[in-house]
């Protein structure tokens, strides 16, 4: 069991039968009463986001989560196709539970997938990743980093937020957890 007042965004824990995951928490205290811990929550079988507020006290059963490490190859009639480097068992993901993650995903690219037994519920990204710039306005003369910026699509259908002076065909390395420019890969 663990309090409500420690969950932090990426865990995973179990209530009225459901596997739930946090995608954010927060304390709020408000002028009056109590504090109240604020949780957006996705449910991971359904793939339901909700909003909800909670008692830090409350006690929580966390859910005992397997990582395997995998390789993403394709994806095909709304399944994600994942192999296992040892053993090259394949996994399957419906692309609706990874939706956000597979603006990350490349074909052959690394990554962590989740299990809660034998079930597969999710993928775990790396903090950054490299993807090719495919679509942005053209380069403004003398811009500098701290400028505005412009939209870039990249190869994956991501649109990131990139400084005025990078250009279409560029590598780019990207923050999975905010889905924001970092900086240019070599």
């Amino acid at each position: 069991m663990i309090a409500v007042g420690d969950l932090r965004s990426g865990m995973t824990f179990e209530k009225d039968g459901k596997l739930i995951k946090v995608l954010e928490s927060s304390h709020h205290k408000p002028g009056k009463g109590n504090t109240v811990m604020r949780l957006k929550l996705r449910d991971v079988r359904s793939g339901s986001t909700t909003d909800t507020t909670m008692r830090p006290e409350e006690k929580v059963k966390k859910a005992h989560i397997d990582s395997k490490s995998v390789q993403y190859l394709y994806l095909q009639d709304d399944m994600a196709v994942f192999m296992d480097l040892e053993t090259y068992e394949q996994y399957e993901i419906a692309s609706s539970i990874i939706e956000a993650e597979l603006l990350y995903l490349l074909d052959n690219m690394e990554v962590t997938i989740q299990f809660f037994g034998d079930e597969v519920i999710g993928v775990a990204l790396p903090t950054t990743v490299v993807l090719r710039v495919e679509d942005t306005p053209p380069s403004i003369k003398g811009a500098t980093v701290s400028g505005s910026g412009k939209p870039a699509t990249m190869e994956t259908g991501l649109v990131v937020n990139v400084p005025d002076f990078i250009e279409a065909g560029e590598l780019l390395e990207i923050n999975t957890q905010e889905g924001s420019y970092v900086k240019r890969a070599k």
